[in-house]
């Protein structure tokens, strides 16, 4: 049963993440939180939010959920382009949560799950996983722009792009 609702998450996940990309964005580029990511472009960053949408069956189901995380993150190069434009890590760390959070937002909006006592256990389940996967996203985060700042001698200041080449 639980896998039932899992592949009904991941298939919503996939099918629509652009829409839900869209969505987080529309939020992401409002919110008083998230300033500095107006100094990005739509592209990119929806870009990145994609590939965590598209590749949540993948991190979800990973016999290493840690690795799977990175190394989704690391085909993308989402911690070094946000660093190297100089977006503020907790203004990173938000965008990721704002992203977590507009999965579900989308998914109660399409009233994708008509749940029964059984099915709210495993959808609860299911939550737990995926906040698992954001979990490790932004540790990864965090530690990344922790190593460039090490390496690179100071941490990103918004307004200007510096130190990483974007590629």
């Amino acid at each position: 049963m639980q896998k039932a609702i899992v592949d009904k998450l991941m298939d919503f996940c996939e099918l629509h993440g652009a829409q839900i990309a869209e969505e987080w964005y529309k939020a992401l580029s409002t919110n008083p939180r998230t300033v500095s990511w107006r100094q990005m472009p739509k592209e990119s960053s929806l870009r990145h939010v994609n590939t965590l949408y598209e590749n949540m069956e993948k991190m979800f189901f990973a016999d290493d959920c840690y690795k799977a995380v990175e190394h989704a993150l690391d085909v993308g190069g989402f911690v070094e382009e946000f660093y190297a434009r100089g977006i503020p890590l907790e203004e990173v760390v938000y965008g990721l949560i704002l992203a977590r959070r507009h999965i579900w937002l989308y998914a109660d909006a399409q009233a994708l799950f008509d749940l029964n006592m059984t099915d709210m256990y495993n959808y609860v389940n299911s939550t737990n996983r995926i906040l698992l996967v954001f979990d490790y996203a932004t540790y990864i985060t965090t530690r990344k722009y922790r190593e460039l700042a090490t390496r690179i001698g100071k941490p990103p200041q918004a307004g200007f792009s510096r130190q990483l080449p974007l590629s």
